[in-house]
């Protein structure tokens, strides 16, 4: 098979197309052809050593795959040879023809929903929805303001805040970032300016948050930007709200704690992978509710790029340089 592997730490241009043995799956595992595979923020921190867990090279980056299923290991039984599936990887190894995956996580995928919008939809919308519904208890009738708006995981949660009856405010980075949030459901939005700021800076942006909110402020945040801009969205928070911290791309933001006693909020930490790992049911669980979600039309996966396999460096490079809007799906079928 084909596969796009990180032999040395690098950045994107470090991958290299390369032959390699079909793998064999295990007892408990699949086999799958694989279609699609979505682009993550963590796959171009993981090829540079910059996460906190290293898989030995050479490995493919790339943990969201969909396809087909092709082999079972043994002990295998409710994935069968032919199913349509999606699948999340351990860490890697998506960016490749075939690959290997727990059959406990192969996700079964109706008719009507493309490879590329499964694959797209894996990390991204099951983390939203684990935010949103699991860590955030978000209710109909409250206000969620959304950071990073128009990424994967900024859209998937502006659908689901609108599927789940919340006015949702959509911040980012760019008219165009906004615009886009706005077609897919959001009621307003909050264009911020690039960081670094200073303070007075820093309070004009709480003010515009606290301004697009309302009086009450947001009862629902979804940080998945990090560094300058956290404070600012802190600030404009709901009395009992809930602060959730998805990612921090933009840096480890540094909080002052007055604020959360102040507002008698929750920051809450959101670790997806790390609930599934301790809940062997919530995967199978939160894909059901997002299919749910699918059927009644209510979620509409934005793929903004496509790239053929050997080009997988290049959908890298557009997340790492944070040009990446909704999601970018590397066609991995032979």
């Amino acid at each position: 098979m084909k596969a796009l592997i990180s032999t040395v730490a690098g950045g994107p241009e470090t991958l290299t197309l390369t032959e390699l043995p079909t793998p064999t799956p295990r007892a408990g595992e699949v086999r799958i052809a694989t279609q699609a595979c979505g682009i993550n923020f963590f796959d171009t921190l993981v090829i540079q050593d910059l996460y906190q867990a290293r898989p030995p090279r050479p490995f493919a980056p790339g943990m969201d795959v969909a396809g087909i299923v092709e082999a079972v290991g043994s002990g295998v039984t409710g994935v069968h040879v032919g199913a349509r599936v999606a699948a999340p990887l351990s860490m890697f190894g998506g960016l490749a023809e075939q690959a290997v995956a727990a059959a406990a996580n192969c996700l079964a995928l109706p008719d009507n929903l493309p490879f590329d919008h499964a694959a797209g939809m894996l990390t991204t919308y099951t983390t939203s929805h684990h935010a949103l519904h699991d860590r955030g208890q978000l209710q109909p009738g409250e206000t969620l303001l959304v950071l990073g708006a128009a990424s994967g995981v900024g859209l998937a949660a502006v659908e689901l805040g609108k599927a789940a009856g919340a006015r949702v405010i959509a911040a980012a980075s760019s008219q165009e970032k906004v615009a886009l949030a706005v077609n897919c459901g959001a009621d307003a939005g909050v264009i911020y300016p690039a960081g670094p700021f200073d303070r007075a800076r820093s309070k004009q942006l709480a003010d515009e948050f606290k301004s697009a909110c309302g009086p009450e402020g947001a009862h629902v945040i979804l940080d998945a930007v990090g560094g300058a801009y956290s404070e600012p969205a802190l600030r404009a928070i709901a009395v009992g709200g809930r602060f959730l911290v998805v990612g921090f791309p933009a840096g480890i933001p540094q909080l002052p704690l007055n604020l959360p006693l102040l507002k008698s909020c929750q920051i809450v930490g959101v670790f997806w992978g790390a609930a599934i790992g301790r809940d062997p049911n919530l995967l199978q669980a939160t894909w059901r509710a997002l299919m749910h979600l699918h059927e009644r039309g209510s979620l509409r996966p934005y793929i903004s790029e496509h790239y053929p396999l050997q080009q997988g460096g290049l959908a890298l490079s557009q997340l790492a340089g944070r040009r990446a809007k909704g999601k970018i799906v590397v066609m991995t079928g032979a």
